[in-house]
């Protein structure tokens, strides 16, 4: 008879989650996914495959709900050049322990460039979750008048993308959230 699983599958993918994104896919041991996971090595095999399968899995989880996140904040009541300050400032007002544990995201791009189709896809499929809200949001907000009339929506995407990759990249690196919230608000006083 198979015995049951004796440990919460998210709790121990979030704890995964935590590791990879402190140290990167090649810098993470099994043996430190066992320990944060708190299960076995043949749970892990049983239940996620192997070291790949928990990262490519952690990755898509880190992904939806790090943009679920994001584009909750980008939906908050007001202008939308003020959701999109909002949501910007949000993210840079993070507490110091989960901003200095770095993006799987970013991490993920940054180990893997485009040299792996899986970890790709996956980082494809969240930036274009936030494309489709910011571009949705400008839209709106040049429809309001908030946005400036020489503001190409097409440019304004990635440049939106890139200011919130570099204080994810700025937050992992120590910077204080009052630095963080300085970067967010010069962004959104560029698209004014």
């Amino acid at each position: 008879m198979a015995r049951h699983k004796e440990f919460d599958r998210d709790t121990a993918l979030h704890a995964a989650i935590g590791v990879f994104s402190e140290h990167g896919y090649e810098g993470t041991s099994t043996e430190e996914l066992l320990t944060a996971m708190k299960i076995s090595r043949q749970s892990m095999y049983d239940t996620f495959g192997d070291k790949r399968g928990l990262y490519l899995e952690s990755l898509k989880r880190y992904n939806v709900e790090s943009i679920d996140k994001i584009i909750a904040d980008l939906r908050r009541e007001g202008r939308p050049i003020e959701a999109l300050e909002g949501a910007l400032v949000a993210f840079a007002s993070r507490p110091a322990a989960e901003a200095r544990r770095g993006c799987l995201g970013v991490s993920a791009i940054c180990e893997f460039g485009r040299t792996d189709a899986e970890v790709a896809a996956l980082t494809d499929s969240a930036g274009h979750a936030l494309h489709a809200a910011i571009e949705s949001l400008l839209g709106e907000a040049r429809r309001t008048g908030d946005l400036a009339t020489d503001i190409d929506i097409a440019d304004a995407i990635p440049f939106l993308g890139v200011a919130l990759s570099g204080m994810k990249v700025s937050a992992r690196n120590g910077a204080p959230p009052a630095t963080l919230r300085g970067i967010a608000r010069m962004a959104i006083r560029s698209l004014r």
